[in-house]
């Protein structure tokens, strides 16, 4: 526990930074290689049906990580203020209460999508040559509902407490696992050795195979004398604000996955109307850009708990020099990788496609989307930052910004006056947008801290 918490107290901040985000930002990276090889192993199969099947149920399958997000968010923040403060039987307390309140959840999640799986399948748009297949993945995936509940809550925890090296074992063996056992699961024949041929039904075990393997790792993390975290029942509490401090901002956190699932949807239906070739090239364009996103909110995700411990014990100094040299970070990435994505988009979009109808539309809308990429990250900082701090409103409002409530009228908007041009910058002036409302709350709040930096001297 001492070992964890030196990178809090002790280590120059650069420093601090380096070993706290670098493990985040691979996890990250781990996770977006996933994300691009098991649909490569599901569109293996040959039936377009069963990739239509995994795109439609996605989203219901989000759910579990939305509410592992609740406990793993939620709980992250305020174990790491709590650490802060020094409080490390409240710190045992609220990594109990994320942990059976997290395996609850999951178990009412599966008897809720094991009972209305056909009224949830309809209401997510399965045809009758997908139901079925739908149907095999989700029931899958909700026996699998408190593994991953708990993974996803625990690969934040650990990170929580300043062991951010094993959170990343956790997450990334948990994820190799998952894609060893993709075309074993999945397919007949993988290089000629015959496989179980389970097609989306091995998909779904494979993810949760997956999380188990995860939460075998965290597991033994939390076991070691190295860990403030607790398995045990006894210390399970929802006094003292723990409940409250949890769901203040684990909502808020799962809130934005939510949102970012909804706006993709939105975003689909301005497109179908310009024609098939500029979803697909969309499709491609966001798949490519989610490795520039992923690796800016790695790295905002990673000096979370750092922001936490530091508002905890009332270290403003310290709090904000983390803040500034993250975005220093994160404005030097997104501006390298910006400069490389517009030097090498026709080849990244080509990764992904041979057809040159859709090659010159996710040429288009990459450069588009990249436009607020060198900037996006203060956005991400912010966004953790207040999230750290317990900021609940703040927290929660920027949740629903960048995908919500700016992003919905400016996409409507700007088709009304751009057409299709308009809702490919939906997304960008949204992220300017939001990120001078982050501005301003924190300079806000930065009165209050000037304030208690004062009184303590």
């Amino acid at each position: 526990m001492l070992k964890n918490i030196d990178v809090f107290e002790k280590d120059p901040i650069p420093l601090a930074v380096l070993k706290l985000a670098l493990p985040t930002v691979l996890s990250m990276i781990v996770a977006v290689f996933y994300n691009m090889v098991d649909t490569f192993f599901v569109g293996q199969t040959g039936d377009a049906n069963q990739m239509a099947a995994v795109s439609v149920a996605t989203p219901v399958f989000l759910f579990f990580m939305a509410a592992g997000n609740i406990f793993g968010m939620g709980g992250s923040s305020f174990l790491s203020r709590a650490l802060g403060e020094k409080k490390y039987d409240k710190a045992k307390n609220i990594s109990s209460f994320c942990l059976y309140a997290g395996i609850v959840v999951g178990i009412v999640g599966m008897i809720f999508m094991l009972t209305f799986m056909r009224q949830i399948l309809e209401a997510v748009g399965t045809s009758e040559n997908t139901f079925t297949y739908a149907k095999e993945y989700l029931s899958w995936i909700a026996y699998g509902g408190v593994a991953i509940v708990v993974s996803t809550a625990f690969t934040n925890l650990v990170r929580g407490e300043g062991a951010a090296q094993s959170a990343m074992k956790g997450m990334m063996l948990g994820t190799v696992a998952n894609i060893i056992l993709d075309p074993i699961f999945i397919l007949d024949k993988f290089l000629f050795i015959p496989c179980l041929g389970m097609g989306v039904a091995g998909a779904a075990i494979a993810t949760v195979i997956g999380n188990l393997v995860s939460i075998a790792v965290f597991f033994c993390h939390v076991l070691s004398k190295n860990s403030v975290l607790t398995l045990s029942p006894k210390y399970f509490a929802m006094r003292h604000g723990i409940l409250k401090g949890v769901f203040l901002i684990g909502l808020p956190a799962s809130l934005t996955n939510i949102l970012m699932s909804l706006s993709n949807i939105l975003t689909n239906k301005f497109l179908v109307t310009y024609g098939d070739v500029n979803v697909a090239g969309m499709g491609i364009a966001m798949k490519a850009n989610m490795l520039v996103i992923f690796i800016q909110l790695g790295i905002a995700a990673g000096i979370q708990p750092l922001i936490g411990y530091t508002f905890g014990a009332k270290n403003f100094k310290r709090m904000k020099s983390a803040m500034k040299f993250g975005m220093l970070c994160n404005i030097t990435a997104g501006v390298s990788l910006t400069a490389l994505y517009f030097i090498f988009t026709e080849n990244i979009i080509s990764v992904f496609i041979s057809d040159h109808l859709v090659i010159e539309a996710g040429i288009r809308m990459l450069r588009a989307l990249m436009v607020s990429s060198p900037v996006v990250g203060i956005l991400f900082m912010f966004n953790f930052s207040f999230q750290a701090m317990g900021k609940a409103l703040p927290s929660l409002a920027l949740a629903v910004s960048r995908q919500g409530f700016v992003f919905l009228p400016s996409i409507i908007l700007l088709n009304m006056f751009l057409g299709l041009e308009g809702v490919v910058l939906a997304q960008p002036i949204a992220d300017y947008v939001s990120i001078f409302m982050a501005f301003c709350m924190f300079l806000y709040m930065n009165r209050g801290f000037k304030k208690m930096e004062n009184s303590a001297e």
